[in-house]
């Protein structure tokens, strides 16, 4: 970072930037939350940048993007989200600084949507009775009985309830094997070892909203940020591979020491033979084909 780029004027040009975004946006008929400040949010998220770093310990605020820095801050603003309220979170993945939701911001979220009245979700434990029935069709809940101690107990499932403005409640489940599915799928996996049982809630609200979400009467602008969000915690291939290059890049960058002495080749006479080469894919070994949208 040079002498002209210092934190305190990274900010000031970053909110600018984000601001005058804020403004068109708002022109287009976006509407934040009623009592969210979002300059307060913004002062909170730079607070919070200053502390995140990449895998190699280097600041947030010096490996990322000007631009992607500035993208995320405007999604967090359009969502209503706020880091001091601990909705969201910073993640650095390359060069690019994400955001993801946590399950307090993502229940905050679908609570902005005009058909969403209530959202909440549990964790199923062993020990748990859980027992639901299909009533027109649709899964419904019957009953889920549990004790405090059955949360040291291993985790069975999860499941959310949306209570539409109707009174409407459409119920979601998921088992053990499909969050872990999810969690596969996932760029950081800490998060998921660490709070497993917060982490099991949020995933099942991300797959009830999911139908909500595109199918809601809302602004494009606030659906298009609440789907970028939940993109950023999911990955294929490409992406993964990327992002491993550039840190690799970031990280060998310093530790590399560059000789300038030519490097001498050994010539081959003509009588020697030249050694096959290996192929370099194997067509009797299947490949896996990954479906990130899985």
């Amino acid at each position: 970072m040079t002498n002209q780029n210092t934190p305190a004027l990274l900010q000031k040009d970053i909110t600018d930037q984000v601001n005058s975004k804020l403004t068109a946006l708002k022109n287009e008929g976006l509407h934040l939350p009623a009592g969210y400040a979002s300059a307060n949010a913004l002062k909170s998220a730079f607070f919070e940048l200053q502390e995140v770093q990449d895998r190699n310990k280097k600041p947030a605020l010096e490996v990322c993007t000007k631009d992607s820095i500035a993208n995320t801050l405007l999604d967090m603003v359009v969502q209503g989200l706020s880091p001091a309220k601990k909705q969201c979170y910073f993640i650095v993945y390359g060069n690019k600084l994400q955001l993801n939701r946590s399950y307090f911001g993502t229940q905050a979220v679908l609570k902005r949507l005009a058909n969403v009245k209530d959202i909440w979700a549990n964790v199923i434990y062993e020990g748990d009775t859980f027992d639901i029935e299909i009533v027109g069709g649709r899964e419904t809940l019957k009953e889920h009985k549990t004790a405090f101690t059955n949360r040291d107990n291993k985790i069975l499932g999860a499941y959310c309830i949306i209570e539409k403005v109707d009174g409407e409640k459409v119920l979601t489940t998921m088992t053990k094997k499909e969050i872990d599915k999810s969690w596969s799928k996932a760029k950081t996996k800490n998060v998921q070892n660490d709070f497993p049982q917060e982490m099991a809630k949020r995933t099942v609200i991300n797959r009830a909203a999911k139908a909500f979400v595109n199918t809601s009467d809302d602004s494009d602008l606030l659906i298009e940020a609440i789907n970028n969000t939940t993109a950023n915690e999911y990955q294929d291939d490409s992406e993964r591979k990327e992002a491993e290059i550039i840190e690799e890049i970031n990280e060998n960058a310093n530790s590399e020491v560059f000789d300038p002495r030519p490097v001498e080749i050994p010539t081959e006479s003509k009588d020697e033979i030249e050694p096959e080469q290996p192929e370099l894919f194997n067509s009797d070994e299947p490949t896996e084909d990954v479906d990130p949208y899985a």
